[in-house]
């Protein structure tokens, strides 16, 4: 496919915030604005601290899922909390995926 040129005015102040996103998504300016005019998804990348974030979440995730299936039976009150805790961990894992 053969691509063309489409240029566009902004200030340099937009032109900045443009750049900034564009690095922070991983992409260069150009694909940016192409994605983003196409109103495609444009997700950021993590950084190490974020997927150390996230790596913990998911063990304390299994930890609390682990911890309510050993107790299941013999404290149903305390199974259904971890089982909650074990879920709101969940969606926060969910949520950080978007």
């Amino acid at each position: 496919m053969k691509r063309t040129r489409i240029e566009f005015v902004c200030s340099s102040y937009e032109k900045k915030i443009i750049k900034i996103k564009a690095k922070k998504a991983g992409l260069k300016t150009a694909d940016y604005c192409r994605k983003s005019a196409l109103n495609k998804d444009i997700k950021a990348i993590l950084t190490e601290e974020q997927v150390l974030l996230y790596r913990m979440l998911i063990k304390y995730h299994n930890n609390f899922k682990s911890i309510g299936n050993l107790i299941k039976k013999k404290e149903p009150g305390l199974f259904k909390l971890t089982t909650e805790v074990a879920n709101e961990i969940k969606e926060h894992l969910t949520n950080f995926r978007k």
